[in-house]
């Protein structure tokens, strides 16, 4: 029998309040208190759990995961959101900053609008001729990763980074942000190796990254240095498993099931077809691309996308790695502050290094 779809509910009990003083909240009367489930005859199966906070992870990830989060459908205009979603990224990267200093500035690349984000102190001599290209996140309709996701790894690498702000959905559905990352990527091929160059991205972008890895190979151009897939998937014509569990937000927040017959990411997809091999390089050639990290957690929603597609690249004989962290939710690095957060960056910033080629300027003969 074939799993559908989950119906969960969640009882944190009585947890720690959050740091900004909210009162812990209480178990509802009407939560069940224990386990049930029932596998109807289409395999779907519906379920209760009252699952515990784990005691694995930090008392910091704990705080975030205990935060009220609401079960309502979100009411937002796109241009709402994307005005809530650029507050959001300009708050976060305060922190980030804070954490990691860097300079940001704006720039054009093939036409295309970039930030460009470097270390304050000056990059050394062995990395001035290496890149790393960001691909953010954001639902392919918002920007909700071009600074958060390039301020630590900049940082951490004493490297440039260079986050592509491609076109969005709904306006330019696919391929058009597999056109413009790929029309940045083939400009910087012309100061910098491919060995060289890393392209990542996480959500959004990390679905992006291996589209755009794909498109290159298809286009006969050299794939670069190294890749990172941070929480994507491969297959837009098949939801995995762990999209029907949990929300953006893991076991808490909005949910809506996945429902046979309606497109996932609609607004980005188009009308192309599902099984293109660039949309959905799970049905690609992966034979010979670059090393490539792959970063999820527990309670991803994009855990099943992340792990099959890595499973894939192992398929092809590509060097892939995957970390999976323990109970935090879809892109948690997002919060800078967590022991977790600090951990997958550093992670992220050890495979760069480890994986792109350095100049000889600087060394001794």
């Amino acid at each position: 029998m074939r799993l559908r779809f989950f119906v969960l509910t969640l009882s944190l009990g009585t947890l720690a309040a959050c740091s900004n003083g909210r009162v812990a909240q209480q178990p509802d009367a009407s939560v069940p208190p224990g386990d049930s489930s029932y596998i109807d005859a289409q395999g779907t199966a519906h379920i209760t759990r009252v699952i515990p906070l784990p005691k694995t992870i930090s008392p910091q990830a704990g705080e975030y995961l205990a935060r009220p989060r609401s079960d309502s459908a979100p009411k937002q205009t796109l241009a709402e959101k994307r005005a809530q979603t650029d507050a959001m990224q300009l708050h976060d990267s305060e922190q980030n900053r804070a954490l990691y200093p860097v300079n940001i500035a704006s720039s054009t690349i093939a036409g295309i609008p970039v930030r460009i984000v470097t270390p304050i102190d000056p990059i050394p001599a062995n990395k001035v001729d290496r890149v790393l290209i960001n691909l953010h996140g954001g639902g392919f309709t918002t920007d909700s990763g071009s600074l958060t996701e390039s301020i630590p790894i900049a940082n951490l690498t004493h490297t440039k980074v260079i986050a592509v702000l491609y076109r969005l959905a709904p306006e330019h559905p696919f391929p058009a942000a597999v056109d413009d990352s790929v029309a940045v990527y083939r400009e910087l091929l012309k100061t910098y190796k491919p060995q060289h160059i890393a392209i990542y991205g996480a959500s959004a972008g990390g679905i992006l990254t291996g589209e755009v890895a794909v498109k290159i190979k298809q286009l006969g151009l050299p794939l670069p240095g190294a890749l990172g897939i941070f929480t994507g998937t491969g297959d837009f014509s098949r939801l995995g498993d762990t999209q029907a569990i949990y929300s953006v937000t893991g076991l808490a927040g909005h949910l809506t099931p996945p429902a046979d017959g309606v497109q996932w990411l609609a607004d980005y997809v188009g009308s192309a077809n599902a099984k293109d091999p660039v949309l959905s390089p799970l049905y690609a050639d992966l034979h010979g691309m670059p090393p490539t990290l792959f970063l999820t957690s527990t309670r991803d929603m994009m855990l099943s996308g992340t792990a099959i597609l890595h499973r894939a690249f192992l398929r092809a004989g590509v060097d892939a790695q995957l970390a999976v962290f323990e109970a935090l939710n879809h892109g948690f690095w997002y919060e800078a502050n967590l022991p977790e957060s600090k951990e997958a960056d550093e992670m992220i910033a050890r495979f760069f290094d480890a994986h792109l080629g350095t100049s000889n300027l600087g060394k001794t003969r």
